[in-house]
């Protein structure tokens, strides 16, 4: 996104996280491709990224990011049951640990 045609309410939200999954596992790739599935159907989230955590300063394996235009928009995505059945039904089950961060600008 154009950082001039950004709002002033947008907001990059990012999670870093590890799965309890083994690394390179068949199980860990699904939960990454369902993630990137779900999420991306969710009309608000834009930019959506998967990413995989090189540093060898912290622990975790995996990050996602995705960017809202607005607080409204984040709201919407928090509170949509795409996103609610994900935390539930796989976050809660399959992430070992995590670190959310919210970016404005």
């Amino acid at each position: 996104m154009d950082m001039t045609a950004q709002s002033k309410e947008w907001i990059l939200h990012s999670v870093i996280f590890s799965l309890k999954h083994e690394k390179g596992s068949e199980e860990e790739r699904r939960f990454l491709e369902d993630g990137q599935r779900i999420l991306t159907s969710i009309p608000t989230v834009t930019n959506f990224q998967v990413y995989k955590q090189v540093s060898a300063k912290n622990e975790y394996n995996h990050g996602f990011a995705m960017e809202f235009a607005s607080q409204a928009d984040y709201d919407a995505y928090n509170e949509h049951p795409l996103h609610v059945q994900f935390v539930n039904e796989r976050w809660k089950n399959e992430v070992e640990k995590f670190l959310e961060i919210d970016y404005a600008k």
